[in-house]
């Protein structure tokens, strides 16, 4: 009778030897199997035997598909082997490994039935050290400084006295106590929001979108917090992730990050507009004690007395200036008008009857009180009175004498 192994596991084990029918598919002519049956038995029998594990290796010949797939080999120094990335698997590995880049793979062994060839399926990537990381982070640095979100010009100031905190972190994490009891030391009495988020993990980055949108739909928060502890590089991912740092930048709230410890520095906090080392020294940064609220007052109660005082005495300088140029401008309109009054005056003093009278001439009035301004107006016998610069004479009109112009009109027709 002959017999076949059935398997060999990937811990080693080998399963019993079983015996194989002389009629089974492939053991004669009349039994014989396809290529594609070949195939299809040989990459259940493969998927099968192994489960998922880890390779070492070194990237080599790197192409991304136009359909989204990478494609590369893993190799040692004495082998290689054929590796694919599907274009579904991707949102785990930070970015794409670059020829040459030593990485640990989390692998399925399966095989293309079509030309019978063996490949790993990769589901997980890491760089050795931190490359993977650290290319994925400096790609989205790139792009973000490329359109200015990192750009000093654009960071908000934080308020002075905020009246409400919110704070996007996990409700479960130490942070999230940090913040509160710096809050209560500082300034008893602040309201304190939180919008709750996962940290780490693969839902993390999108919660924290979620909860700085709600916190910017809530609209009355002053300041916000954006935090975890510290962790690995892999703990930290959700806060190198693009969404997070393009919400952040889109947000009106001013906004203080505080991932990790200070050796740590995340994408997250380049774009917020300040960067904490620490939860607690974000809680610092963003509240201000009631100590120094107390002496921020003091102080300007010192510049509004100040400024009171400098605007009276200025005031009081301004009604002085403003009464001497009224006295001078009162004093220059008097002198003015005392000319053109006098101005006046000298010319109707010019035309008054009593002025030609000074210079020796005399009115004649009749009975009636009229002035008599012709010869014609006398008749021989008729009283009239005639005014001088000091008195009245009654005169009476013994006959009238012909004017010179009349006399020499005479003597020129004689």
């Amino acid at each position: 009778m002959t017999y076949r192994q059935r398997g060999r596991g990937f811990d080693g084990g080998v399963s019993p030897y079983a015996p194989v029918p002389a009629d089974a598919p492939g053991r004669s002519r009349e039994t014989a199997i396809t290529i594609s049956e070949l195939n299809d038995a040989t990459k259940t029998i493969v998927e099968s035997s192994f489960g998922t594990f880890w390779v070492r290796g070194e990237v080599s010949d790197f192409k991304a598909n136009r359909s989204g797939h990478w494609y590369f080999c893993l190799r040692d120094s004495t082998a290689h082997m054929a590796c694919v990335v599907w274009a579904s698997d991707q949102r785990t590995i930070p970015a794409p490994p670059d020829d040459g880049m030593a990485v640990l793979a989390l692998v399925q062994l399966t095989m293309y039935a079509t030309n019978g060839r063996l490949q790993l399926r990769v589901t997980r990537m890491e760089a050795a050290g931190e490359g993977l990381w650290r290319k994925a982070m400096q790609q989205t640095v790139d792009r973000l400084t490329a359109e200015g979100l990192l750009a000093p010009s654009r960071k908000k100031p934080l308020p002075r006295y905020p009246r409400v905190l919110a704070v996007v972190t996990s409700i479960t994490g130490a942070a999230l106590r940090d913040i509160i009891s710096v809050a209560g030391r500082r300034r008893p009495g602040l309201r304190i929001v939180v919008s709750a988020a996962s940290v780490q993990g693969d839902e993390a980055a999108g919660e924290i979108c979620a909860a700085i949108r709600r916190v910017i739909k809530w609209g009355r928060a002053d300041v916000m917090i954006i935090g975890r502890g510290g962790g690995s590089r892999e703990d930290l991912r959700a806060f190198n992730d693009e969404r997070v740092a393009r919400t952040i930048a889109a947000c009106r709230i001013p906004i203080v990050s505080a991932v990790g410890h200070e050796i740590d520095t995340t994408v997250c906090d380049l774009v917020a507009d300040v960067r904490a080392a620490t939860p607690s020294a974000a809680a610092e940064t963003a509240i201000p004690t009631t100590a120094d609220m107390l002496a921020a007052l003091v102080v300007q109660r010192r510049r509004l007395t100040g400024g009171v005082v400098r605007r009276a005495e200025s005031a009081a300088l301004d009604l002085r200036t403003v009464s001497r140029d009224m006295r001078l401008a009162s004093s220059r309109v008097v002198e003015r008008r005392r000319a053109a009054i006098g101005g006046i005056a000298g010319r109707l003093n010019a035309l008054s009857p009593l002025a030609t009278l000074e210079r020796g001439y005399a009115v004649a009035r009749g009975p009636n009180g009229d002035a008599l301004t012709s010869a014609t107006q006398f008749q021989p016998g008729d009283t009239f009175d005639l005014t001088l610069r000091d008195g009245t004479i009654r005169a009476r009109t013994e006959g009238t004498l012909p004017s010179e112009a009349d006399r020499a009109s005479e003597d020129s027709g004689t």
